[in-house]
This record gives C-alpha cells, sequence and structure tokens, in this order.
C-alpha cells in the first residue's frame, strides 16, 4: 500500500461533495508527473490525504483511498471542458485519472500551519518550496501523522 496526498479547492470538489458522491475520478490534472504518479503508482487501496488547497484555512481536510487505477480522463476529450486536449484522442489519451472513494473527513481540518509546526513533517512533499503538484507520495508515517492530528 502507497500513501498520498492529492489537493483540491474547496470551491471546486471538497471533501464534503467526495463523502456526498462517495466516489468521483480524479480528473483535470495536467501535470505529467502528477499524471504518471497515477498511472504508474497508484493502486486501488492506496490511501489519499485529501488536502484542500486555497481554503481558509488550506490544509488536510479528511481521507480517501483510490479504488479504481488510472484510466484516460474522459474531460480531455470534451470540447466544451476547460480540460479538453487537442492533441489526446481515444486512441492516444494523453491524461489519466484514478477513482477515489471516501473514507472519512477530519474532525478539524489540519491546516498548513498546523502541518509545519510538527518537526516530524518537516520533509512531507506540501511544506517544501515550490511543492506545487496536485497529487504527491507522503510516507506511511507522515500520513500516519496528519491522520492522528485530523482526529480519525
Amino acid at each position: 500500500m502507497k500513501y498520498w496526498l492529492m489537493k483540491s479547492e474547496p470551491d471546486v470538489y471538497s471533501i464534503t461533495d467526495l463523502k456526498k458522491n462517495s466516489t468521483t475520478w480524479w480528473e483535470g490534472v495536467r501535470n505529467y508527473q502528477a499524471r504518471n504518479f497515477m498511472t504508474k503508482d497508484m493502486s486501488p487501496g492506496d490511501l489519499v490525504l485529501f488536502y484542500h488547497s486555497n481554503a481558509e484555512p488550506s490544509g488536510v481536510a479528511g481521507i480517501a483511498k483510490v479504488s479504481k487505477s488510472a484510466e484516460p480522463d474522459q474531460t480531455q476529450f470534451d470540447k466544451k471542458s476547460e480540460y479538453f486536449e487537442a492533441k489526446a484522442s481515444v486512441d492516444k489519451p494523453r491524461w489519466y485519472c484514478v477513482q477515489i472513494e471516501y473514507v472519512g473527513t477530519f474532525k478539524k481540518t489540519v491546516s498548513l500551519a498546523d502541518l509545519k509546526q510538527q518537526k516530524d513533517l518537516k520533509d512531507l512533499p506540501v511544506l517544501q518550496k515550490g511543492s506545487r503538484l496536485s497529487v504527491q507520495p507522503v510516507t506511511k508515517t507522515h500520513f500516519e501523522i496528519i491522520k492522528t492530528l485530523g482526529g480519525l
């Protein structure tokens, strides 16, 4: 099993939305490194820290798990989508996404400030300067510390 942090702006898609829907495809990722994490490294059963970015406060809001392996992101084929990719075709998709399912919501968001205060999290990718990936690997230790801070 592997552990991940996935970012979403809560006004676009929040942990509350995931709870309501039960599952979602993690569409719209347009970064090759993040795509490669989803296609090459993520597997069903992997656990995910669901991070609200550009929020008050920004931070980890809950936990999800990967429920289906990567498949072509259908938004790349939709000319009306902001994620349309003219160079992609059904035969040669460029972008992929995994499906995640809701596991739980933290009692309180573990804010970015909270994360920065934990010396055992100093190597957490989301805390590194310039780290903007929407899909990031985390260690089991980091995952467990954040899960405990969130009250799950």
